[in-house]
């Protein structure tokens, strides 16, 4: 019995496909929404092996003890804090949480490039443009090519935000099987043009809606913003920041939207020129994680969104 654990976003997308075109194997699947990264709960402590992609290792330690000391292989790849390895011969770990990598990176290295479109789209989704515009100028890819597979990572990303599967357009697991076994994003997208344009324009009209909005707290350094309580918002939370990000690559950004449970769902991005940080403001809370460039908390208190946004501009002055 084999399970493989990811996130559904891009990154997490990608990155198995690529793995199981180079590894062809019938598993299990397990992922959610880009926020839901406790999975390893899920995994049945019997199981022999356990593949894992872009979930924070920190986030899962408990859950991941105990299928190694029950003898489980865990083939683990992700580029989020880690804390300490466990120390088993049974744990094939691939943690890397450099600013300019991702997790389809990490496997693309892996892998040797051999499906370096597929990494491609994870890095562009995950808002890496500099380190995949790098790839593209390496591989020799056309502009024509890049741009596809630029939008196809920003489309993918997008899906993957929500407080639930019912936010989403369609549940990461159904997107990935319609996914596999494509050697390219190319072939997919002409396999599927209809999933494809549902993405994109789910897209485009919820990204509509952000670009109406203003920042609640704005300085030199950065921006806070405060998004309604609306499915809409919650989808496009998340690459509405990096589009600020891209937009001022000089300041920080912040955005934050109401979650049904009454907290704030923070998505946190460093300047893109000075991609650090993220994870270390985001940690200062509960329910706080990520990486240096990017990072979040998923259940900040009401009563502490004023402590965060002190937080934020001494962070980030």
């Amino acid at each position: 019995m084999a399970f493989d654990v990811f996130n559904g976003d891009a990154d997490g997308l990608t990155a198995l496909v690529q793995w199981r075109l180079a590894y062809p194997q019938n598993t299990t699947l397990i992922t959610g929404v880009k926020r839901d990264i406790a999975l390893l709960q899920h995994v049945p402590v019997e199981t022999e092996q356990v593949n894992v992609f872009d979930i924070s290792m920190a986030k899962n330690r408990p859950a991941l003890e105990a299928l190694l000391q029950a003898g489980a292989s865990v083939f683990y790849a992700d580029h989020h804090d880690s804390g300490p390895l466990p120390t088993s011969p049974l744990l094939d770990a691939h943690i890397h949480t450099a600013s300019n990598t991702c997790t389809a990176l990490i496997i693309d290295a892996l892998l040797g490039g051999q499906y370096r479109h597929w990494a491609l789209v994870g890095a562009y989704g995950d808002n890496l443009n500099r380190s995949a515009d790098a790839l593209v100028k390496q591989s020799e890819i056309d502009a024509a090519t890049r741009d596809r597979l630029q939008r196809l990572g920003v489309y993918l990303n997008y899906n993957s935000y929500g407080a639930s599967l019912d936010d989403l357009l369609m549940p990461p697991a159904v997107l990935y099987r319609h996914m596999a076994g494509f050697e390219t994003p190319d072939d997919f997208m002409q396999a599927y043009p209809d999933i494809v344009m549902a993405l994109a324009e789910g897209y485009q009209t919820d990204r509509a809606h952000a670009e109406q909005l203003t920042a609640e707290y704005d300085y030199a350094g950065g921006a806070v913003y405060l998004l309604p309580n609306a499915p809409w918002a919650r989808r496009i939370s998340g690459m509405f920041g990096n589009q600020l990000a891209n937009q001022s690559p000089d300041k920080a950004h912040a955005v934050l939207t109401p979650t049904p449970d009454g907290d704030w769902m923070v998505s946190i991005r460093a300047p893109l020129n000075r991609p650090l940080g993220a994870v270390a403001l985001a940690q200062q809370f509960a329910t706080g994680g990520g990486r240096e460039g990017a990072a979040g908390i998923n259940a900040l208190p009401q009563t502490k969104l004023s402590d965060f946004i002190s937080a934020f501009s001494r962070h980030y002055p």
